[in-house]
């Protein structure tokens, strides 16, 4: 199966999206106005204890206090030496694009045995106005703060560090067991004592010296994270993830993709100057994109992004699909639609359900949709095509990086599957409530919407060079350009030597717009 990395990279906003066999299989969003928090660290304060739900409420310096379970406040290294004296553990460790699962509470004791700790309440761990060093595990969701963990891991290209834990694992899709038992005894024999390790899938057929090169960097960049909290303030952002660009080189560029193609100069020296520094091997693999058109064009992925914000998706038999997203959970609901069958009902039902399933399980991982997710199959009788419905789902949520749980079709045709959620939709991400029907539907966000007129602009640039050019938007649209936005339409304006005027015209949708250059040109 060929694999790509494409990366658009403008001065606003950057895209990532895994092409996998030509079709776009996971696409990312990161906006330089409102960067993700997933994997930062901060030095916070406890603000609130809560004995009831046996959480804390932390201060980290965001616009809501973040959430603390009490399975992710860390225990007193004193208890740990006593119950994992002498072990080392062959719990293995997940893969995905976010830090990587750090194990649970309950490690193994080195005989392969599961050992029970005893819970110390949240009360008698955490006082209100404690000090402490936080992750953010869960982007904020919703109305939902942050939720995070002290329980600290800094993921490289091979490895996970995690020096709260005394824990060596090796990922689940490394599948030869003679490798994976390789690849422990080496971390085992290499790691210092008091912390863990997770090898990434990367990591396979890896030589001893470069997983020891790379220990020792995360080790130095722990010490250095150790270093600045102690100076920094309460609270504060002591240590920030990489950012998308970099993150997916690091998680995503695997041995296992062809290409990754990045469309901007400037980040495609950085690529290479991290690539240099721990992949070496895979520096011909990444290319400048020089084309003529955006880059996400060139390779059809615009379209898919397009098609990734629509609640109705046609299948190629002529029925549909409809994902409808609520705060609870998410909504899936097949139809016949056009598609008529062959010979009998039974048959043309079950061959709709079976091509939803593959659409379902694309568009699940497409749009990151994760939580609850309740599938509306359509009505078979035989229990026999209910179980290949099933069986079809299960397979095909297999290439799905996120941690999924998928119960059995009811009698109802119904089936209940949980997806792992770590930040929030695409839709959730490039939407907002839409203001004309009172948040009961959602629209492209005033920001998307500038960001689309800046593409275009940028894709008549030949057309648009040197002249003055007007943009007729919906007045909220405008407002948003002559405010947060002017700073890239000032710096477009420079790129095309252009004088670019927007027009508010209140009889426009929101989602509308028009481009209309003049027959002069703009005054230099």
């Amino acid at each position: 199966m060929s694999s790509e990395v494409i990366i658009n990279s403008d001065f606003f906003e950057t895209r990532v999206a895994l092409v996998e066999s030509g079709q776009v299989a996971e696409l990312y969003v990161e906006r330089n106005s409102d960067r993700g928090i997933a994997g930062n660290i901060y030095k916070g304060r406890v603000v609130r204890v809560l004995p009831g739900m046996q959480a804390a409420f932390v201060d980290i310096n965001l616009e809501k206090a973040a959430f603390l379970y009490v399975s992710d406040v860390q225990r007193p290294m004193e208890e740990l030496d006593r119950l994992f004296m002498n072990s080392c553990s062959t719990e293995d460790g997940g893969e995905s694009l976010e830090p990587e699962e750090s194990p649970g509470e309950g490690e193994s004791d080195g005989r392969g045995d599961r050992v029970v700790l005893e819970e110390i309440p949240i009360e008698d761990r955490l006082q209100e106005g404690q000090e402490i060093l936080v992750q953010v595990a869960k982007e904020p969701l919703g109305s939902k703060g942050a939720r995070i963990t002290t329980h600290i891991t800094l993921p490289g290209r091979n490895l996970v560090f995690m020096p709260t834990m005394d824990h060596v694992g090796v990922s689940r899709r490394i599948e030869n067991e003679k490798e994976r038992k390789r690849l422990r005894e080496i971390m085992c024999a290499i790691k210092p004592p008091h912390c863990g390790f997770i090898v990434r899938t990367a990591a396979e057929d890896a030589e001893p010296d470069k997983l020891q090169a790379e220990m020792e960097f995360l080790l130095k960049l722990w010490e250095s994270i150790q270093r600045r909290a102690e100076r920094a303030s309460v609270p504060s952002l002591v240590y920030r993830e990489l950012d998308i660009t970099l993150r997916a080189v690091r998680d995503l560029f695997t041995k296992e993709v062809d290409r990754l193609v990045i469309d901007s100069e400037a980040e495609y020296r950085k690529v290479l100057s991290f690539i240099e520094t721990f992949m070496p091997a895979l520096q011909s693999a990444v290319e400048l994109y020089e084309g003529e058109e955006a880059v996400f064009d060139g390779y059809g992925i615009e379209m898919e992004v397009q098609r990734a914000l629509s609640k109705k998706i046609w299948l190629k038999s002529g029925g549909y699909i409809v994902i409808e997203m609520t705060e609870a959970l998410t909504a899936v609901d097949v139809n016949t639609g056009r598609y008529v069958g062959k010979r009998n009902l039974e048959e043309t039902i079950l061959k709709t359900n079976l091509e939803a399933v593959k659409e379902i399980a694309y568009q699940l991982r497409l749009r990151n949709i994760g939580g609850i997710i309740i599938i509306d199959f359509i009505d078979m009788e035989k229990e026999a095509s209910r179980e290949k419905v099933f069986n079809a789902l299960r397979e095909a949520m297999r290439k799905d990086k996120s941690k999924t749980n998928i119960l059995r079709m009811s009698e109802l045709g119904l089936i209940e599957m949980t997806r792992k959620r770590t930040k929030e939709s695409i839709g959730r991400t490039l939407c907002e409530p839409c203001f004309y029907c009172d948040g009961e539907g959602y629209l492209k966000s005033k920001q998307t919407i500038c960001y689309e007129i800046l593409r275009e602009l940028e894709r008549e640039r030949v057309e648009l060079f040197g002249r003055n050019v007007t943009v007729i938007v919906h007045p909220e649209v405008a407002a948003r350009f002559c405010d947060e936005e002017r700073g890239p339409l000032e710096r477009l304006e420079e790129r095309l030597h252009a004088r670019i005027l927007v027009r508010g015209d209140s009889e426009f949708h929101l989602e509308q717009y028009e481009i209309a250059p003049s027959e002069g040109t703009a005054i230099a």
